[in-house]
């Protein structure tokens, strides 16, 4: 007999012999609109809370060792399961044992989904469902959480080893799990039908050049250019949406930096994991509970320039440390990368025009544009496709400034269309060699004239 007809069978005792009564486990957190909860997940969800009781504070606690604390919980849940009086055998018990472990202490029902590489992000919607990104289209699945509470657990998990914090006074947070991946959680009150955890999941694989090619990210002419961009010391700047791609080709490009140099990473959320070995990682900080202690990545950016980098990468610009960044590529730190969001090269520059306003100074709007027009050498922007593919879309150099305007040069633009069944084309020299080249050849890098193409080469076969 299987278990969950025996649980079914001890409720039908139970009730014949007390009268009747709602069967326990049902009405906790199930989905709007669901079926009432199955017998072996209504036995789960009983233990787990059970055992949330009979140990409390414990089973967070960092003092306890894991092996010890592995070893008290399965004596807990040996009484829990003892108490329910339902006949279970050593395989049962062990299976239930340890889902009940990984849901209590681990991350829950997203587990499996953290495991399986083939999937790129995991979003909690509460108790209503649980999504997750699969070669670039969204499924949904058939996990579920119990309750907000349960959600809520998984959550401290994971910010809780961090040093930060969620609550109803700091209702939103970022972090990130041990292998890197970006989590963001949002709880009421600012959530409204729930607590809501976005994990964007970080590649186990390091990727590489090849890796790009492969999946029509880029093709051969854009990698070897970009290459000598990276090599060549020039400042560049990857726009897109979000997740289109920039940290996973700003992870990429960074891989290209000579092993004789000393790099500076200024991350929210460490996610860059570059080969190198004279790497300096650094992580801004959020303010502690009495609202002291918050470090910003533009504090980071300063310190950073004091402490002998040869390349400085930033994972992402949001806000005044634009400012810093621009200052930074034009004082002698060459070769910094970054990425920020925009939906174009031109708005990029816009955006950060935006940004160096927003670290509080009243600068006029020519003078932050002829900053940028120095400091940025190059604008790479990647999109993601109806199809699921991030694409590099648009690879502009920054020429200067004519009048009151930065001008920019497309070196590579991509040509196709796109139909609901996906985007067909492929990045296709503009024909235009940039000003830069000539800069490189400082650093014994010849850039031939064929990788740039010609007008009338275009219309040939996709690269």
């Amino acid at each position: 007999m299987k278990l969950s007809e025996r649980i079914r069978q001890g409720q039908q005792s139970e009730e014949s012999t007390f009268g009747a009564a709602t069967p326990r486990g049902t009405g906790h957190g199930e989905p709007r609109g669901a079926t009432p909860v199955d017998p072996v997940r209504a036995l789960t969800l009983r233990a787990q809370e059970a055992l949330l009781v009979r140990m409390g504070p414990a089973l967070w606690d960092p003092a306890n060792s894991p092996a010890a604390l592995d070893a008290q919980v399965v004596r807990e849940l040996d009484e829990v399961l003892r108490e329910e009086k339902i006949p279970l055998n050593d395989t049962e018990r062990e299976q239930l044992v340890a889902e009940i472990i990984e849901q209590a202490m681990g991350y829950g029902p997203i587990r499996r989904f953290l495991d399986d590489p083939t999937i790129t992000e995991v979003m909690v919607n509460g108790t209503d469902g649980v999504y997750v990104e699969r070669n670039g289209r969204l499924e949904l699945t058939d996990a579920r959480f119990f309750s907000e509470q349960h959600v809520l657990r998984v959550i401290d998990r994971i910010v809780a080893p961090l040093g930060r914090r969620i609550d109803e006074a700091s209702p939103m947070v970022d972090a990130r799990l041990p292998d890197g991946s970006r989590v963001n959680a949002v709880i009421p009150p600012l959530a409204i039908d729930g607590p809501q955890l976005t994990i964007r999941k970080f590649a186990q694989r390091v990727l590489t050049l090849e890796n790009l090619k492969e999946r029509r990210t880029l093709t051969n002419p854009v990698a070897d250019f970009l290459t000598a961009c990276v090599v060549g010391r020039m400042n560049i700047l990857i726009s897109g949406g979000t997740g289109s791609g920039k940290t996973t080709l700003l992870n990429v490009l960074s891989s290209m930096i000579p092993e004789s140099e000393r790099i500076v990473t200024i991350e929210d959320a460490a996610e860059l994991r570059l080969q190198q070995r004279h790497v300096i990682r650094l992580e801004s900080r959020p303010s502690n509970i009495e609202g002291k202690g918050e470090v910003r990545a533009r504090d980071l950016l300063r310190n950073a320039l004091r402490m002998r980098p040869d390349r400085i990468v930033v994972g992402e610009v949001r806000g005044g440390e634009a400012l810093d960044m621009l200052q930074a590529m034009n004082t002698g730190h060459d070769g910094s990368l970054s990425t920020l969001h925009a939906n174009s090269p031109r708005d990029a520059l816009s955006r950060v025009e935006t940004m160096v306003l927003m670290a509080g100074f009243e600068l006029p709007v020519r003078a932050i544009r002829e900053q940028a027009a120095s400091a940025i050498d190059l604008l790479v922007h990647i999109e993601r496709g109806r199809d699921g593919v991030r694409r590099v879309t648009r690879v502009s150099s920054v020429d200067g400034m004519e009048g009151d305007l930065i001008t920019l040069s497309d070196i590579f633009m991509f040509e196709g269309e796109t139909t609901l069944e996906g985007t067909n084309g492929t990045l296709r020299p503009t024909g235009v060699r940039p000003k830069l080249a000539e800069r490189l050849l400082d650093f014994g890098i010849v850039l031939p004239a064929e990788m740039f193409g010609a007008p009338a080469e275009r219309s040939g076969s996709a690269a």
